[in-house]
């Protein structure tokens, strides 16, 4: 946990910007595998961990605001729960470090929701959750001006935040390293994603997302099999690591299986890493990031029309939508106690504005993050070309944007896969910072590293 002055002083704002009635955050529960007592791992709610820091099941906080009061729902342990538990510091004591009353659930939740005043809530994403609401009588809409706020204070992180951020990159940077340095001819994707866990786990996390480790890269996001890797082919390696502060990281590498790519991989990989130099270079406060994925679509189609996949007009046959044959997807998003930064609570309030809308057409309306950027973001810019077959055998059938696609030089790359490439920056007041370490990305170090 942060200091207990963190999560007061982020209690506060929220309490003064939505005014008035009650702010209910429940936290999530354990949920079963197969069996009640078989449970998944344990992940509490960001939101209820981003005003509260406590990570235990069945927790839920009530904000009053009309009356000043903030109150931690939730059963203290049993010495039946303490056999299997062992003993662990009491919900008391961690309400008491997060600066909240706390009281026992004999005092029910649905009580303190009593009355004729307003109850904000957030989207629920969880089953649960939702019969809970219900329990509680809460039938309605989620509140958007509880989202809007949450977005307002969750999306500009605090210096203690990107230090955590910076921890969890840190930890995703040495799953990469262990990616290239085990990923060889033999050996099947399972054992690579294996060992991408354990490093997360070994490093005081866990994933922060389940790990994409393919060799199959044309497919967005395609998990680890028993595939057997061969030389010739590319691992496609998109993994992160979260810390023991729930903060994230995301990174994504491409790199040979044997000891270099082929020419041809050689040149894709090349088109792919200058045109997230280009984005990068674009990243400044008050730049539309909807901007920036299309300026790395730009030199996307450039480069392949250098290849002689594409012709035409670059910005034209971006404007048209022909570069999504290619690049189906956004260029990156918002990322700190997600990997997908408050992806629950709707992109359309997290990505975009009331005056910017998301897209509606294939290619943009993948992209979670469109406004503009501010001082206090983290990103990710992860471009990418994506040789998916029957996508092109689609589009060669329709003749689609036949005036900037070469279907003919196409057809031959329907066997290539896939190459993704990406880092994760902090937006500063001038520019941006790449956060955690660098990682090696050029094609000479990716040999050099074989």
């Amino acid at each position: 946990m942060f200091a207990k002055e963190v999560y007061q002083e982020r209690r506060n704002k929220l309490k003064a910007d939505i005014g008035e009635g009650i702010i209910l955050l429940p936290g999530n529960g354990e949920s079963g595998m197969n069996f009640r007592d078989n449970t998944y791992h344990f992940r509490q709610d960001s939101c209820f961990l981003y005003f509260t820091g406590i990570s235990r099941p069945d927790l839920c906080l009530i904000i009053d605001i009309d009356n000043d009061q903030e109150i931690l729902f939730g059963d203290e342990l049993t010495v039946d729960d303490i056999v299997w538990t062992g003993a662990l510091e009491t919900i008391e004591a961690q309400a008491e470090k997060a600066g909240v009353a706390f009281t026992r659930k004999k005092i029910e939740v649905g009580n303190a929701l009593t009355g004729n005043r307003k109850v904000h809530f957030l989207p629920v994403y969880r089953a649960e959750t939702s019969l809970k609401l219900i329990d509680w009588g809460l039938t309605g809409e989620a509140s958007v001006p509880l989202i809007k706020a949450i977005v307002a204070q969750r999306s500009i992180k605090s210096d203690q935040e990107i230090q955590e951020i910076e921890k969890a990159i840190t930890i995703s940077t040495l799953m990469q390293l262990k990616a290239q340095e085990i990923a060889r001819p033999g050996v099947t994707e399972n054992a690579v994603a294996a060992q991408l866990q354990a490093v997360a786990i070994a490093n005081g996390g866990q994933l922060s997302f389940p790990s994409i480790l393919t060799v199959n890269g044309e497919i967005l996001h395609n998990h680890a099999s028993n595939t057997v890797l061969k030389d010739g082919q590319m691992v496609l390696c998109d993994c992160g690591a979260e810390n023991d502060l729930f903060y994230a990281g995301d990174l994504t590498r491409t790199f040979p299986v044997g000891k270099t790519f082929t020419s041809l991989q050689q040149d894709v990989y090349n088109v792919v890493l200058n045109a997230q130099l280009k984005a990068i270079e674009a990243l400044q406060p008050g730049v539309l990031y909807k901007d920036v994925h299309l300026l790395a679509s730009t030199h996307l189609v450039r480069g392949l029309t250098d290849l002689g996949l594409m012709k035409g007009d670059p910005e034209q046959a971006v404007a048209e939508g022909a570069h999504t044959l290619f690049f189906q997807c956004g260029l990156g998003h918002m990322m700190g106690l997600d990997v997908h930064d408050m992806e629950n609570l709707g992109e359309e309030y997290i990505g975009y504005t009331a005056e910017l809308k998301k897209s509606k057409e294939f290619g943009l309306k993948s992209l979670r993050l469109g406004k503009a950027l501010e001082p206090g973001f983290v990103v990710t810019v992860e471009p990418g070309l994506y040789f998916i077959p029957v996508l092109i055998d689609s589009w060669a059938a329709e003749n689609k944007h036949a005036q900037f696609i070469n279907y003919e030089k196409v057809k031959q790359f329907r066997d290539f896969g896939g190459i993704r490439i990406e880092d994760d920056f902090l937006i500063t007041a001038t520019g941006s910072r790449l956060l955690g370490p660098p990682l090696i990305k050029t094609v000479a170090d990716l040999h050099a590293n074989r």
